[in-house]
Formats: structure tokens, sequence, C-alpha cells
């Protein structure tokens, strides 16, 4: 498992280019973006494409591969692979078949992102990329996780994932926002969801390039009032339909009903 850069060519590691250079065969993501890579360093190596379409099909190839004697190296098209890429499978056939893994550590721009946030890294989450159907419900779920949560998101649907932070998390959450890491335009932007929200609004920060988002934790009062209105929803999904329910545990506790609603939804999706 070869790790690349997220951006700054200069952060690939000596090991990294040694590795490529000295095995059978490089499985990419994208075999394209990889040979620029291996171009840039003059590095001549077989490649072999190696993606979500493909991967159950590559794992069966690839093990038999290196069963027989060949080397492989996973690379995805930046960062550490398997991170929000595929290449789980192939590990875990891999160690099924009794076959030697390695990491070949580098850079992330789950970590990058993190050491740079200034919030706080003893307790994280990774959520990667939300699907936008269920985005909402998703966020609902880890509504009272009190560590740091973080996600990826492409420039197209940035506003519409911090719409949704601030519909389900509220504004009263710290911020961060990652965009271009280690490359010319870097960015990082700090603040409040909606202050966020109106930066991107006015031009301040280009929807361009993959972004890395952290929301602080939930505190101590948040997760109270979280914890107050899970009991409340499950006392009543018991016993009425989830849109009543929903619509009465707001009444009562103050909240507006399409939050407690996607809430509900997600209570109710919970293995009993």
């Amino acid at each position: 498992m070869v790790a690349t850069p997220i951006g700054n060519l200069k952060d690939i590691s000596l090991r990294a280019l040694e590795i490529l250079a000295s095995v059978d065969l490089v499985a990419a993501e994208d075999t394209r973006h990889t040979r620029r890579l291996l171009d840039h360093f003059e590095i001549k190596q077989k490649l072999i494409a190696f993606h979500d379409h493909n991967e159950r099909r590559q794992t069966d190839l690839l093990v038999d591969r290196i069963k027989a004697g060949e080397s492989v190296a996973l690379v995805s098209d930046a960062g550490t692979p398997l991170i929000s890429d595929p290449g789980f499978r192939l590990v875990r056939a891999a160690r099924a078949a009794g076959l030697v893994v390695e990491a070949v550590p580098g850079a992330s721009a789950l970590t990058a992102a993190l050491s740079v946030s200034g919030l706080p890294t003893d307790q994280f989450q990774f959520l990667g990329f939300l699907p936008a159907k269920g985005r909402a419900t998703r966020l609902a779920e880890v509504h009272q996780y009190p560590g740091t949560l973080i996600l990826y998101e492409a420039p197209h649907r940035i506003t519409s994932l911090l719409e949704s932070v601030l519909e389900v998390l509220g504004d009263d959450r710290e911020l961060v926002i990652c965009r271009e890491l280690t490359k010319l335009y870097e960015q990082v932007a700090q603040g409040l969801v909606g202050e966020i929200l109106d930066q991107i609004t006015r031009g301040e920060i280009p929807t361009r390039g993959e972004f890395v988002v952290l929301i602080s934790g939930a505190t101590i009062v948040q997760s109270v009032a979280q914890i107050e209105l899970d009991d409340c929803l499950r006392l009543l999904i018991a016993e009425l339909p989830i849109s009543k329910a929903a619509e009465l545990a707001g009444q009562m506790l103050g909240l507006k009903r399409n939050l407690v609603y996607k809430r509900a939804l997600a209570l109710k999706a919970e293995p009993r």
C-alpha cells in the first residue's frame, strides 16, 4: 500500500519511489494519473487499473499474481490507499491467502487537515464522502459524538453539505474547511458553519478542488439535549407513526420538526 502526494510532488517519500521502481506491477486507481506521476520521477513501470468498478475482478487476478511470485504496489490517485478509495477487498483477500501486506506511509488529506485544523485530535471520526441521499440522517447519527468529525466533499456539493450541517448540527459548531492542501492555492478557513457558508457565497472560498471539512464535537450541553431527544423519540416511536412521533417530540422540546424527523428516522433504522 503505497501513499503518493496529495498535491505537492515533493511530498513523496524515498521509500515510495524505491518501491514503485522495483515492484513487478503497480495497481492504480487511474493509470493515466499514475503514469504522469511515474514519468515525473522517470520510473518505467507496468500499470494495471484497479478502481471501484473492477475491484472484485482485479482482486482475484492480483492475488493470483502475487501467489505466483510477483510483487504488486497499490496506489490511489492521491494520498494513502484505501482512505475513501478502493482496496480493502484486496487487502482482505491477500491476508486470507497468507500473503504479506505492507504499508508505505505518506501523505493523507485526512491527517494533513487534522494537523492544521486547531481542533482536538485525541478523538475523531472520519465519515468520508457522505451520500447526498441520507446525508442528513448520517449527520443526525453523529450529532452527539464528542470528538472532531472529518468529511471529504467535492466542490459542486460543498454548499449543500454545509447547509445540511447547519440544519442538523446547528450553527454553534466550530468548523474548519481545507481546500487544495499542499498545492499552490491551499486555503484553510475557520469559523462557525454559517460564517463559512457566507464566505463561500461571497466567493472568498472558491468552490474548486476537493474539500476536507472538520467539525467540532458536541459539547456536554449538546449531548444532554440529544439524549433527551432520543429518549423522548424512542418512547413515542414505540406507540405512534414516525411522523406523528417527530411532530410531538418537536412540540415538547421546542425543536424544529424537520430536524426531529430526521433524528427519528435514524433511531428507527438502528438495529435492535
